[in-house]
């Protein structure tokens, strides 16, 4: 599981891009990705998978 926040997140449009901790990477996140709600700034855990236009995080779950 990778480690990083949530820059930001759309809850009527369901989508949004979090900020890996290690690499300053960002990625995008859909709602279907989400395990956990999650709100801008929250530290999250989250896996990669590849989507149509490059790499989504899923199984995206706020840090306990």
């Amino acid at each position: 599981m990778k480690e990083g926040t949530v820059k930001f997140f759309n809850e009527t449009k369901g989508f949004g891009f979090v900020k890996e901790t290690s690499s300053g990477q960002e990625y995008f996140v859909h709602v279907s990705g989400l395990v956990d709600q999650i709100r801008e700034n929250d530290s999250i855990t989250f896996e990669l998978k590849e989507g149509k236009k490059g790499l989504n995080a899923v199984n995206v779950r706020v840090a306990s």
